[in-house]
């Protein structure tokens, strides 16, 4: 193995957050910080984290992954995926203490840590930011969650032959299903209307991504509501309008994955595509 595992305690804001770098012998220029999503802790689900900081610290690149204020082995009060600015920061700096060669860093997050990632790169413009890996960002309100349900559940359902056979057969419990829809309608309905003045935070990850100067690789899973979710709000939302177009933005989507990649197979592909995009950025920084 060359790379080894160090742990790290970092003060934050009062609180100790306890990180994990893993460090080449030689470490490259450019570092990774794993920013977590969800009631998630470094390790990850299926160890997701853990295998893909080992991938990439193999081949050359330091990664920190750690914990929130208020998560597995730090200190606080549990913080909301908008809250954990400071909680950034203070990873970045401790992995370039760490790993001095480190000069600029990638984010990375899936989930509502891509959110965050995208919400720090735009709330603290940094020149260590060398570029963001989003898997599956996180944009859940009730009127996309809607849209996405109509578009990809309900009129995927019409095809299914086991629907139309329960249906025939009288097995169909048609009443919870037509409520169901009937309540997603409304959900719908009710997100059409004007938005608040003060922006949603779906609005400031738009403006985030499009102001950011580096390159995104967008990375979605294709059987993930959450990642069908995201591409609706950035097709309906007038203010992600021509976002995804930028050149900057390299987007994969991984056949058949669930939310968090949890096939060996699934989990493979999602590690080689952040590898791969990190080497070209790396030859290109």
């Amino acid at each position: 193995m060359n790379f080894s595992e160090l742990p790290v305690l970092m003060p934050c804001a009062g609180e100790t957050l306890l990180g994990i770098v893993a460090q080449p012998a030689e470490p490259a220029p450019l570092g990774l910080v794993m920013v977590v999503g969800g009631p998630q802790y470094r390790v990850g689900s299926h160890r997701q984290f853990v295998l893909l900081a080992r991938r990439l610290a193999a081949a050359g690149f330091a990664v920190m992954r750690f914990d929130y204020r208020g998560m597995g082995d730090s200190s606080g009060r549990r913080l909301c995926f908008d809250e954990v600015h400071d909680d950034i920061a203070v990873a970045i700096d401790a992995l370039q203490r760490t790993c001095p060669s480190v000069q600029r860093v990638v984010l990375w997050g899936l989930c509502d840590g891509a959110s965050a990632a995208l919400l720090f790169s735009g709330q603290h413009p940094d020149a260590r930011l060398a570029g963001l890996c989003l898997l599956n960002p996180w944009v859940r309100s009730d009127a996309t969650l809607a849209r996405t349900h109509i578009k990809h559940y309900y009129t995927n359902r019409l095809f299914e032959r086991d629907f139309w056979h329960r249906w025939w057969t009288g097995q169909y419990q048609w009443r919870p299903s037509l409520a169901g829809l009937l309540q997603t309608l409304r959900n719908m309905r009710a997100g059409s209307g004007p938005l608040q003045t003060e922006p949603h935070f779906q609005q400031r990850m738009a403006q985030a991504m499009r102001q950011f100067p580096g390159p995104v690789l967008l990375l979605l899973s294709a059987r993930d509501f959450t990642a069908k979710e995201f591409l609706e709000c950035a097709q309906t939302d007038p203010a992600w309008r021509g976002v995804l177009q930028r050149p900057q933005v390299q987007r994969v989507e991984v056949p058949d994955a669930d939310h968090t990649f949890s096939h060996a197979s699934w989990r493979a592909e999602a590690q080689d595509a952040v590898l791969g995009w990190l080497q070209s950025l790396q030859l290109t920084a």
